[in-house]
């Protein structure tokens, strides 16, 4: 939900009401566990746009006028590989979107793809429209680069220039489970160096069809960067309340046990961390949205005691599980049995 809530902080640091986007979309932010499907995401992302005539979602000093998604598609089609259609963007962004600074430097086996804010977006670091501000940038380049020459362009890892908000191990599936954040003006994501002599293979007929549901659409993409964790997020998620070793997986995905440890290796992730990510996300619902007792969801969640659950969801949040669903839901826990 942080990613919403940061999409908006434009239209409400101009005191526009969002309730009625929200709504048509059925979204409400009061649900903070829950977590809203792309192609509402996508949509919501349009609507906000429209609204404000704005696609920089009116964070910036300069509103990027409606189009500029489009020219800069079509700025980086025409480049031969992908290191030129970034420099094409770079050069481009500069004139539509002065407040931040993009930038590609390359070495022998690495490269960085750098953001750099050129004027202070908000006096504090860790505002919600500072941070999407930089989540939007990295993930549409990052997309739109993916999709450009069609594959999936792993990042190695990224350096955020703010604290971590309420929804950083979300960067795990969206960007990288190597995610950093670090205090100054600059966002640094790193991957292979190779990736930037890739061809750009789309033409106009692709770009035309993509376009359609544009620019909200560049959301939704790319996913095969980030394959072997989603498919492996899935089959923990499948056998719970079982907890599924990283051996099991590997045989459900016909692969050796050292395969999948290098694959989510290569997408920036880990079998652990998949785990841990998805049983907080599944926690945080059940204490938010059931009113099942603490001991019954750690059983679903795979845990062996509910000490054992007590210690991770306080690794988690900062609360243990009672004064979590008290501060948020308000609803006190049900003895015995289920309703959900």
């Amino acid at each position: 939900m942080g990613f919403v809530t940061g999409m908006l902080s434009g239209m409400l640091q101009r005191n526009i009401n969002p309730a009625l986007l929200l709504a048509e979309l059925d979204i409400n932010l009061a649900d903070a566990a829950s977590r809203v499907p792309l192609d509402r995401y996508a949509r919501l992302y349009n609507l906000v746009i429209r609204e404000l005539d704005d696609e920089g979602f009116g964070l910036f000093s300069t509103p990027m006028g409606p189009g500029s998604f489009e020219f800069l598609c079509r700025g980086m089609l025409g480049a031969p590989t992908l290191a030129d259609g970034l420099d094409r963007a770079r050069r481009f962004l500069a004139i539509v979107l002065p407040d931040l600074g993009v930038s590609v430097q390359r070495g022998d086996d690495r490269a960085e793809l750098q953001i750099v804010e050129r004027r202070p977006l908000t006096a504090n670091p860790g505002d919600p429209a500072r941070v999407f501000a930089f989540e939007w940038l990295l993930r549409l380049l990052h997309s739109l680069s993916c999709w450009l020459v069609g594959r999936g362009l792993a990042l190695d890892s990224v350096d955020f220039p703010f604290p971590p908000p309420a929804h950083a191990d979300d960067y795990a599936l969206v960007y990288t489970a190597r995610s950093r954040f670090m205090e100054g003006p600059h966002l640094i994501a790193r991957f292979n160096a190779t990736l930037l002599d890739l061809p750009i293979r789309r033409d106009e007929a692709a770009l035309n069809a993509f376009l359609e549901g544009a620019p909200g659409r560049i959301s939704m993409l790319y996913r095969r960067d980030r394959n072997t964790v989603i498919r492996v997020r899935d089959l923990i998620r499948d056998a719970l309340p079982a907890s599924l070793t990283q051996d099991e997986a590997a045989d459900r995905l016909h692969m050796s046990p050292r395969t999948l440890h290098r694959r989510l290796e290569e997408e920036g992730s880990s079998f652990r961390g998949i785990k841990e990510a998805l049983r907080r996300d599944l926690a945080l619902a059940r204490l938010t949205k059931t009113r099942q007792p603490i001991a019954q969801v750690a059983a679903d969640l795979g845990y062996a005691d509910t000490s054992a659950f007590y210690r991770a969801f306080t690794s988690w949040t900062g609360m243990s599980p009672d004064r979590y669903r008290k501060q948020l839901s308000g609803i006190p826990p049900e003895p015995g049995g289920i309703t959900a």
